[in-house]
C-alpha cells in the first residue's frame, strides 16, 4: 500500500474539505400570504408562486 511521504498540513486538509461547508437556505416572504418560504419554491401554506396560484389551497375547501 502507498504511504504519504509528508504529513498533510492543516491548510491542505481544510482546502480539500472546503466544499463540505454548511450554508443557510435563502428565505423570502410570500407576496400573497406573507408567510416565510424558501426562495424559488411554491408556498406551502397558500400554494402560490410568483403571485400566481399553482396548487389548490387547503384553506378554500
Amino acid at each position: 500500500m502507498a504511504h504519504p511521504k509528508r504529513k498533510t498540513s492543516k491548510s491542505k486538509k481544510r482546502m480539500r474539505r472546503s466544499h463540505n461547508a454548511l450554508y443557510y437556505k435563502t428565505t423570502s416572504v410570500c407576496s400573497y400570504c406573507g408567510d416565510t418560504i424558501v426562495s424559488h419554491r411554491v408556498c406551502s401554506s397558500c400554494g402560490h408562486y410568483n403571485g400566481r396560484p399553482v396548487l389548490k389551497s387547503t384553506d378554500e375547501a
